[in-house]
């Protein structure tokens, strides 16, 4: 088979790095870039703690080791259009956006893509941890990294089949603690380096912080179920669904911990309620998720399927049955805590290890 020229997404940090490692060691003719978003300039200036010069010393050090050619990819415009306006608009909106799934079909397999196949290459390589499958008629499936504490097939599930075919995962089929092996055995100079936390372009910022500076703070009430002011909020974009501690309402005379079980955008709400499998609006038994993406054949038919609630939940038995618009509604096997509006729901197929795509989950007042 004849080799592809392969552009590495190099981070700096140890899962691309011996991703890199494994191309070259497999002979393959691969180079590295590494990509410049807008948290490298823009956003540090507003927000500082951003640890991207160390990341690019990183990636050099590992390239010449390793004899790759390297070089720094400036990106920072297009993030700020595809993922940080998206982000923003998103919690404007009182939705729950996925910036690092977002990333990857806008970014790493879509801008990255573009830049790398207009230099001479024909794929891009990752430090995912998922695998691919290649199918007799040419299509490929996407499939749940092999380590299932670091699966990562969640946040490629809005990818496309297009980008799967110019896609290579060379780290998929091992486990971290192989990786982190590799990664000492080579002599890589990151080989120690923790992994990276977060959102993909905000590294140690918090999200709140980093709302603040773009959504102005507007505080409201924050009530029950039934209407009653309990006390005061912050500003909506601060809460998310679910959220237990730094509500301000503290918990009542019998230790029950208030809830956030809803946000109110038109009155300015946040409403709470005491945290058990009876709060209303905190755990549901069927969504509707719209803007499907299906990365090779889709359910065309009702049927049980496996979905994947969000990145940390484990993969739960649903009854998928699509709709008209590119929707689907899927009624879950048990019911679910705290689903919001804009997230994104993975689609494994019967078999849990193929991913079939996703979509994203439909503010319920409009399903």
């Amino acid at each position: 088979m004849k080799k592809q020229k392969t552009l590495m997404a190099l981070s700096g940090g140890i899962d691309s790095s011996v991703a890199l490692t494994i191309l070259k060691q497999q002979g393959e003719d691969v180079s590295a870039a590494y990509m410049k978003t807008w948290m490298n300039e823009e956003g540090a200036d507003a927000f500082g703690d951003c640890p991207w010069h160390q990341d690019i010393i990183d990636c050099r050090k590992v390239c010449e080791m390793l004899g790759a050619d390297f070089e720094v990819a400036d990106f920072i415009e297009e993030y700020r259009r595809e993922i940080v306006e998206y982000m923003v608009e998103g919690y404007r909106l009182g939705r729950t956006p996925n910036p690092d799934v977002m990333c990857n079909r806008r970014m790493k397999f879509g801008k990255f893509l573009e830049y790398a196949e207009a230099r001479g290459f024909t794929r891009v390589a990752t430090g995912h941890y998922c695998s691919i499958r290649e199918n007799p008629d040419g299509s490929r499936d996407l499939l749940s990294g092999f380590d299932p504490s670091k699966d990562q097939s969640y946040f490629l599930s809005m990818i496309t089949q297009n980008q799967l075919q110019r896609a290579a995962f060379p780290v998929g089929a091992l486990l971290k603690s192989e990786v982190r092996e590799i990664a000492r055995l080579n002599g890589l100079p990151n080989s120690e380096k923790k992994d990276s936390q977060g959102i993909c372009f905000l590294g140690k910022i918090k999200i709140q912080d980093f709302l603040r500076h773009y959504i102005p703070e507007k505080p409201g009430n924050i009530t029950d179920t039934n209407g009653k002011v309990l006390g005061k909020h912050r500003g909506l974009f601060n809460y998310t669904i679910g959220q237990r501690k730094g509500i301000g309402v503290p918990s009542n005379a019998d230790k029950k911990r208030y809830v956030v079980v809803a946000k109110n955008f038109g009155t300015n709400e946040l409403v709470v309620a005491f945290d058990s499998p009876k709060a209303p609006g905190l755990w549901r038994s069927d969504a509707v998720i719209d803007e499907i993406n299906w990365i090779n054949k889709p359910v065309s038919e009702p049927r049980e399927i496996y979905a994947r609630v969000r990145y940390r939940d484990g993969l739960v038995k649903v009854l998928f049955t699509p709709l008209p618009g590119n929707r689907a509604r899927v009624e879950f096997e048990k019911p679910q805590r705290a689903i919001a509006s804009g997230q994104v729901m993975a689609i494994h197929d019967s078999d849990p290890s193929v991913v079939l795509g996703g979509g994203f989950y439909v503010d319920f007042k409009n399903a």
